[in-house]
């Protein structure tokens, strides 16, 4: 052992005055060795030291004492080493120490062992707390900087005002996410960007990715926005060109894909509407290779539709123009609905009216101006319009006509049974009005020669007024040769006369040298 050890001195002490005064025994020195190994061991922090309860008087007093001691020492240790496992590794917070001595300093060892376990373990549990309600989504909990009236400081203010500012930064950029979020992908306000200043490191990186995806999300979405707008207005040459990635590259493809077969369908039908509708060239087919679905169906709807058109009016035309050239035997056979039915009824029950309309204006014309049969009428059911004005039209040609020609024949038949006071008075225009000007013409003519030759013949031949000739104006032809044959006659008449007239005289007188010189036959 090492006498200058401490607590050493006053033992040597006390054996030295032993040793004066009453001597030592035996016993006593073992005691003491024993103590002094007890106390080495215990300050040496072996705490299963215990000294033995063997000795009687103070020695044994001392030995429970120092036993206690040491035992108590030992308590704390396994105490401080079991509440430093259970909560400084496990974890179990509510671990305090019991030493089971509440007198004197042993009591305030223990209160001050749990009020720094207390202390310690306030801030790391506001803290949890905080960062719990983070990790549930509640960013209004905040690390109180203060205990009790007593405000933090040290590490424990620094981690409080970190996790606190932590927590704002945290606070700001949610917010911000969520408002972008909802501009962007709820309202529609495109072009949005979250603003959260004074961030660093991964919040900076997070709000710069935030920023760069709705970014990048705007000029997509204007991008289609901008080429389905054009679609919709009609306008097929606009195509997807941001940069895009992902099912967002699907959609880009999708939608241009879209667009080329647009395109294409557009083209196909417009080229087919054209030759059909514009250049009249029936047959065209819509040719849309790679299409499917709707548009495979809209192709051939549209196919199947200028087949059925190109049928219809090809059959219509036929029949048209069967019935221009004059053919009234065909009719519209095509299987038709809707408009195109009305039509084919329309175009077969005008078939129908022209072959009643044709055959009766053919009898009534037969009748009229073949057989001479007057007074006939065509007699066509069912018709209107135009067919109505055509049938009344010829009814009244025919009425007319008939009309006109029995007035032309009632005054010819007076004229050849020697009646000249008849004239045509029926009402006519053209033609016909020529017609019945030169009857009546003829008839005026007919008179004044007539008159003219029974005068003269009255003159010469009743009451021998000879000389007389017919005046007949404006006659020319047969009746002007009627009349110079008649003056002729009358004035040969009245030589002949005359001459015979002139001799008889002479011989009445008794001069016979008188002959009849005129040409006579």
């Amino acid at each position: 052992m090492d006498e200058n050890e401490p607590g050493i001195a006053p033992l040597r002490s006390k054996r030295a005055q032993s040793d004066a005064g009453e001597g030592e025994r035996s016993s006593s020195k073992k005691y003491l060795r024993d103590l002094l190994q007890a106390l080495q061991a215990v300050r040496g922090g072996d705490f299963s030291a215990r000294l033995s309860t063997e000795e009687l008087g103070l020695a044994g007093k001392i030995a429970d004492a120092f036993n206690d001691i040491v035992s108590a020492n030992e308590r704390m240790a396994q105490q401080l080493e079991q509440v430093g496992q259970t909560v400084g590794r496990e974890g179990r917070t509510r671990k305090r120490l019991r030493l089971g001595v509440s007198a004197g300093a042993w009591g305030e060892m223990e209160g001050s062992v749990n009020a720094l376990i207390d202390d310690l373990l306030w801030p790391t549990a506001a803290v949890t707390h905080a960062i719990t309600a983070v990790a549930q989504g509640d960013l209004q909990q905040t690390v109180p900087l203060d205990v009790d009236g007593r405000p933090l400081q040290g590490e424990f203010l620094r981690s409080a005002k970190i996790v606190n500012a932590m927590i704002k930064q945290l606070s700001v950029f949610t917010s911000e996410v969520t408002r972008v979020a909802r501009e962007v992908g709820t309202d529609g306000k495109l072009g949005g960007q979250a603003q959260v200043r004074e961030v660093t490191g991964v919040w900076k990186d997070l709000t710069e990715s935030v920023n760069s995806m709705a970014s990048n999300l705007t000029g997509q979405v204007r991008n289609i926005a901008e080429v389905t707008i054009a679609v919709a207005n009609g306008d097929l040459s606009k195509k997807i060109t941001v940069d895009v990635r992902g099912e967002i590259l699907q959609l880009k493809e999708a939608i241009n894909t879209m667009v080329d077969q647009l395109r294409s369908f557009a083209s196909e039908v417009t080229r087919v509407a054209r030759e059909v509708g514009t250049e009249g060239k029936l047959g065209g087919q819509a040719l849309v290779p790679g299409v499917a679905g709707t548009w495979k169906d809209l192709t051939d709807s549209v196919n199947a539709m200028c087949g059925n058109l190109t049928d219809q009016v090809r059959n219509i035309a036929q029949v048209t123009t069967a019935v221009a050239r004059g053919d009234l035997s065909r009719k519209i056979t095509v299987d038709v609905r809707g408009e195109i039915l009305e039509l084919k009824d329309t175009i077969n029950t005008m078939v129908d009216q022209l072959n009643g309309f044709a055959s009766e204006v053919t009898r009534v014309a037969r009748e009229v101006g073949t057989e001479g049969r007057l007074g006939g009428q065509a007699q066509v059911l069912g018709v209107a319009g135009t067919w109505k004005d055509l049938t009344d039209s010829v009814n009244s040609m025919a009425g007319n006509l008939t009309a006109q020609v029995r007035n032309i024949a009632e005054v010819a038949t007076a004229i050849a049974g020697g009646d000249l006071s008849k004239k045509i008075t029926v009402n006519v225009s053209g033609e016909i009005l020529q017609l019945k000007e030169t009857i009546n013409t003829m008839v005026d003519q007919l008179n004044r020669f007539a008159g003219e030759v029974t005068r003269v013949a009255r003159e010469v031949g009743t009451e021998g007024r000879l000389g007389g000739q017919a005046n007949v104006m404006g006659v020319a032809g047969t009746w002007k040769d009627l009349t110079e044959s008649v003056n002729s006659m009358a004035s040969n008449l009245t030589a002949q006369v005359r001459n015979i007239a002139e001799v008889a005289t002479a011989i009445a007188r008794g001069d016979l040298s008188r002959k009849i010189t005129v040409d006579v036959r």
